[in-house]
């Protein structure tokens, strides 16, 4: 898999996104995936605000989450089925303002495949667009997938043999995550201005269809569901 980052101009609120990326973007190869931070998305869509104090900050995290806790550090939420810090909602490389996240990544990535597609004459192309999330126990962020299109997120090998012919039950694979972090690696996190990227020979399978919910998990079902529920009465 080859992941080629790209250097921009800094996106500004209200720019066109397809021209942004047609600008920048001189050929994008059959069969291979746009990656696009969601940053740039939101910017598009001009999911900002201006926030004067920390209960301007409180109510926009509130309004943006599904369920909301506030923290000694952080506000822990869920949103769109996945639980974030502060509903996803940035100041960093915001000049001055905070960045939501995008209103739909799916659809977002859906409407762009299709436009990609005509202009660049190509059948099989992937879009993805990424966010950073931190991760219980590891220090740092690593890129996550918000919304794709054009390949499916999840790679199944249940019912295939391993390498001593045993039949895996439950083996799936993230490949939306996986690839979003591999993505967010190259393109970086900092004053890098590398917005895009452009992601080759990647072990994906390419279909017009996506199943946004084939990544959910209820969490009900949640297999860390019951560690979580009792670690606040210990250290560890």
């Amino acid at each position: 898999m080859i992941i080629q980052s790209i250097k921009t101009r800094v996106f500004k609120e209200g720019d066109n996104l397809l021209t942004f990326i047609t600008d920048h973007c001189k050929k994008i190869p059959e069969k291979s995936i746009i990656v696009i931070t969601s940053k740039i998305v939101a910017l598009a869509e001009g999911r900002t605000a201006i926030l004067s104090s920390l209960a301007d900050k409180e109510k926009l995290i509130r309004a943006e989450s599904d369920f909301a806790l506030p923290t000694k550090y952080v506000w822990l939420t869920v949103k769109d089925g996945a639980v974030m810090t502060s509903a996803g909602i940035d100041e960093s490389n915001a000049n001055g303002k905070f960045i939501l996240l995008p209103k739909n990544g799916f659809k977002t990535a859906h409407s762009l495949r299709n436009a990609l597609k005509r202009k660049y004459h190509v059948k099989d192309l992937g879009v993805l667009i990424t966010d950073s999330r931190t991760i219980p126990f590891r220090g740092g962020s690593a890129g996550i997938a918000l919304g794709y299109a054009g390949f499916r997120g999840v790679k199944d090998y249940r019912g295939k043999p391993d390498i001593f012919g045993k039949k895996l039950k439950l083996s799936k694979t993230d490949a939306a995550d996986s690839l979003a972090a591999a993505a967010v690696l190259v393109m970086g996190e900092g004053n890098e201005r590398q917005p895009l990227a452009i992601v080759k020979r990647a072990p994906i399978e390419f279909r017009d269809r996506v199943d946004r919910k084939e990544l959910h998990i209820d969490i009900r079902e949640d297999v860390y569901l019951p560690i979580f529920s009792k670690l606040s009465k210990r250290s560890i």
